[in-house]
């Protein structure tokens, strides 16, 4: 995806959504152009089709069970009134969803979606990207409701606490301390960063993410005034009927309760495309983000490259590879081991680490099966003064071509 970001469209624009996305700002070839209208419009379809989806799958479960022998039928009274239940729960859901998605061709400030009546029927989307929407309702709970505060302690306060402690608000500016947060998914961890009166940018690249993330932080502005069923799609593993349709509302607080003289934004696109002007950041903050690299030494490279001297790197989060599995992806899958050394060799002074930290990702509570992950968290920094190093990233090179005195930082 090209990069955009967040941005005024105008000025009344900006005034009823203060967070606008950005156009792209790089040339694209015009198929480029092409395939991200494409996948733009097949994303918008996904949230179409999802109450066709759970309702085809609400309809096999009602065939199923009618299927069973009168007897078994008569020991599960309960079974239809709970598939009712379901879908009653997925019309709500669905509602949202189209909210959601209803004003996202105008969502990007110089990049326009246009209209086709033919991409508004709903037609039928791949497993996979169902799976991703799904996950995006999870999200909603891990980022912006209540019952997502326990997992966003686990993960983002650590990060938070560690950035007030490198930039104290007595010893410094926090409004001219600039942070950016890559793969800010629903944008909350962002958002608490920019609350504390830091400069603070979340990137994403996800559609999904996107869609969602904006409707949040631009039409959410009552606390707790909507409601999701983010576990209706979990059949396997509920100890009770209520588990699977008990409701979560959000967002939890008004994401429009940001001091005014806040500098909070979202930019769109992939990270190693939008972020290539050196020393612009003080501070990077990853969290269960570096494991999406195709080629992890990417991301770490464009992060020693995007900070300025004497800023840090802050990450938490595991080494789940999301190319490990997928046909004709590059994917180098490295061990915290492996990536640590490169770290190094790249510049970056150790200056704190954890090996374990424990923390979930969109759990449900209630659910039989849950997964735990033990995460390392460590800070980084680029040193204030390079000194060159035969290890250093790209150091070889630029001793060959002698065009600079200093270590590369791209």
């Amino acid at each position: 995806m090209a990069d955009s970001s967040m941005g005024n469209e105008s000025a009344d624009q900006n005034q009823e959504n203060p967070y606008l996305y950005r156009g792209r700002t790089r040339c694209s070839l015009e198929e480029d152009a092409k395939l991200e209208r494409e996948h733009f419009w097949r994303i918008i379809n996904v949230f179409k089709y999802y109450r066709i989806y759970v309702d085809e799958r609400l309809k096999r479960c009602e065939r199923q069970f009618l299927s069973l022998p009168r007897r078994h039928q008569q020991l599960l009274s309960g079974y239809l009134d709970k598939l009712a239940e379901i879908r009653r729960c997925m019309e709500c859901n669905h509602k949202i969803l189209q909210d959601i998605v209803q004003n996202c061709t105008h969502m990007f400030e110089n990049m326009e979606y246009d209209e086709d009546k033919n991409k508004r029927r709903a037609g039928p989307s791949s497993t996979f990207d169902m799976d991703k929407l799904k996950s995006t309702i999870k999200q909603f709970v891990r980022d912006w409701s209540e019952a997502g505060k326990a997992e966003r302690d686990s993960c983002y306060l650590p990060i938070v606490e560690e950035i007030q402690k490198q930039f104290p608000p007595e010893k410094c500016e926090v409004s001219e301390v600039k942070v950016l947060v890559p793969g800010a998914g629903l944008g909350r961890l962002a958002w608490e960063i920019a609350n504390l009166g830091y400069a603070c940018q979340g990137n994403e690249w996800s559609f999904f993410m996107l869609f969602s993330s904006n409707f949040v932080l631009n039409r959410c502005e009552k606390e707790n005034a909507l409601t999701l069923y983010p576990w209706i799609h979990q059949f396997s593993n509920n100890k009770m009927s209520g588990d699977q349709t008990r409701a979560v509302t959000f967002p939890d607080v008004n994401p429009n309760d940001l001091p005014p003289e806040c500098d909070f934004s979202m930019t769109a696109g992939d990270f190693l495309e939008v972020y290539t002007d050196p020393d612009m950041w003080d501070c990077v903050a990853t969290c269960f983000f570096i494991d999406t690299a195709h080629n992890v030494i990417e991301y770490i490279e464009t992060i020693w490259n995007i900070l300025k001297p004497g800023g840090i790197w802050i990450n938490l989060g595991p080494l789940l590879y999301h190319f490990e599995n997928m046909a004709n992806e590059l994917s180098i899958e490295l061990t915290y081991e492996e990536m640590k050394e490169a770290i190094i060799k790249c510049g970056f002074v150790l200056e704190m680490e954890r090996e374990s930290v424990l923390t979930t990702y969109t759990e449900n509570e209630r659910s039989m099966l849950k997964y735990l992950y033990d995460c390392v968290f460590f800070v980084v920094r680029k040193p204030a003064v390079r000194h060159s190093s035969p290890e250093n990233c790209k150091e070889s090179e630029l001793k060959d071509s002698d065009k600079k005195t200093e270590p590369s930082t791209t």
